[in-house]
């Protein structure tokens, strides 16, 4: 009887260790494929890409001054005899020189010889040599250069194709994702580090800034070389560090692939940027602005200013909100910077804006950027001490005189109220006014007395307003301040 009871424990128990040994196998498939995405080694990829990694050596002439700040000191007798004897043929002085030189890295990007770097690298360079993994050196002709990205191209002549790498697609790199950097480190020669992507769209000082964040260790003279992905693709050019002695912490920038292969493409074709411009002077949209403005929420780009140029010729005026361009939504106002500057000159594109409680779409034309902004002259700016007339918001403001117009740089036609005096506690002073600032409007109707401007107020209160809205000029530049009314 007991035989018979133990009979079905041998099946039972293989059903259970099937089971068992199916999930471990799982399992162990599992961990498997997670050591498969954690290199072992970055050998293979060094293999992969070096030969496209290259060396940049940069010498320039540099004109040293010819006379020192000791001016009357018995020694420039003899300065300016040593001076002398280095005059040109027509007797004119020659400026004493001397040569200057630097390094940094670089790849090839095309079997023809196209090269990519920094534009810092090769800045103000009489001479540019390359030095490939090879130990072959060959002279370089700069082919353009965009500083708003610090990217140049560079290009090589040889007989024989080049190994080359691709750009990839850093829209897809994650954070924490493995990346190989590859340079010329404190000219040190070929060298690498490998690390994480710590951080995404990092800004650092340009409007058109999209930095890779990364450990891998970067220093002086990797400026312009690589950074590769697993696949050997690069997704950014290393360019900057953060660090209070100048070497590496674990802290650099690279600026992202996607950038730089728009940026690439144009200095290939025309050996310059050729950027988008819409022509308006804007701001970011907060909940402030939003609530005075009749937005259902904080987004868009506020157009502060509509100089000439296509914005104003498409009907695009001050306070519009611009809510989408060319089918892109637009969240803030650095994004359609970036998003107008990769559109192409003279393109037609539709342009969303809110205006007076409803949409609209407008077309507009596009410019180019760098005409205009050879075009915009310098602006002045100039405080005021005028006494003040009345304060209102924690405002001071006074009626704009012939005087105060000279003082503040502006046009004899320019009107509206200045700032004499602010209170510094007032949420007038967080908001960024100052003393000297001009309000031209003020609940979005034009303001050249105080009677007008204590009367729109009076007005926004009597409303149940809780913002109030104020164009604020400061020299050359317009933008909008919402101020939290008290209606009590």
């Amino acid at each position: 009887m007991n035989s018979d009871l133990q009979r079905p424990m041998p099946t039972a128990y293989r059903a259970v260790m099937a089971v068992v040994l199916g999930l471990a196998m799982t399992i162990a498939t599992t961990l498997t494929a997670a050591a498969q995405q954690r290199p072992d080694t970055f050998a293979d990829l060094v293999d992969q890409v070096s030969g496209a990694v290259v060396n940049i050596t940069t010498n320039t002439t540099i004109t040293a001054a010819q006379r020192g700040p000791n001016s009357g000191n018995p020694l420039e007798d003899f300065f300016d005899e040593f001076r002398n004897r280095n005059r040109g043929p027509d007797g004119a002085p020659q400026p004493p020189t001397r040569r200057g030189s630097a390094l940094g890295s670089g790849f090839v990007i095309s079997e023809d010889g196209y090269i990519v770097t920094n534009n810092h690298v090769i800045e103000n360079a009489d001479e540019i040599l390359i030095e490939f993994f090879s130990g072959e050196e060959l002279p370089a002709e700069l082919i353009g250069t965009d500083p708003n990205t610090d990217i140049a191209v560079l290009k090589v002549e040889t007989d024989e194709p080049l190994p080359f790498v691709p750009f990839g697609d850093s829209e897809v790199v994650r954070t924490g994702d493995w990346v190989m950097a590859m340079g010329n480190p404190l000219g040190q020669g070929f060298s690498v580090s490998a690390g994480i992507v710590s951080a995404r769209q990092r800004e650092l000082q340009g409007v058109y800034d999209d930095y890779i964040q990364t450990d891998a260790a970067i220093n002086r003279g990797n400026s312009g070389g690589p950074l590769f992905n697993m696949d050997g693709e690069v997704i950014g050019v290393n360019t900057a560090i953060l660090s209070p002695n100048g070497g590496s912490i674990g802290i650099g920038f690279a600026m992202s692939s996607n950038v730089v292969t728009r940026v690439v493409d144009q200095l290939q074709e025309f050996g310059e940027t050729r950027r988008g411009w819409l022509g308006v002077r804007i701001q970011d949209v907060d909940q402030e602005l939003a609530e005075a403005l009749g937005l259902e929420r904080a987004r868009g780009a506020l157009v502060t200013d509509v100089p000439d140029g296509p914005a104003k010729d498409a009907g695009i005026e001050p306070r519009d909100v611009i809510l989408t361009f060319d089918g892109t939504e637009i969240g803030d106002s650095d994004q359609l910077v970036r998003t107008v500057g990769n559109a192409p000159v003279e393109k037609a594109v539709r342009v969303v804006i809110f205006r007076d409680g409803a949409t609209q779409t407008l077309l507009v034309t596009l410019g180019r950027r760098e005409d205009a902004e050879r075009a915009v002259p310098a602006s002045s700016e100039s405080p005021s001490d005028e006494p003040s007339d009345s304060t209102l918001l924690g405002l001071t403001v006074s009626t704009l005189t012939d005087e105060l117009r000279g003082q503040l740089g502006l046009d004899d036609n320019a009107t509206g109220l200045v700032v004499s005096d602010i209170d510094e506690s007032s949420e007038a002073y967080q908001k960024g006014l100052r003393t000297g600032d001009l309000i031209e409007e003020a609940g979005q109707v034009s303001v050249s007395t105080i009677a007008e401007f204590e009367e729109r107020v009076e007005e926004a209160k009597a409303a149940g307003q809780k913002s109030f809205l104020l164009l604020i000029r400061r020299g050359g530049d317009a933008r909008f301040v919402a101020l939290p009314l008290d209606t009590e």
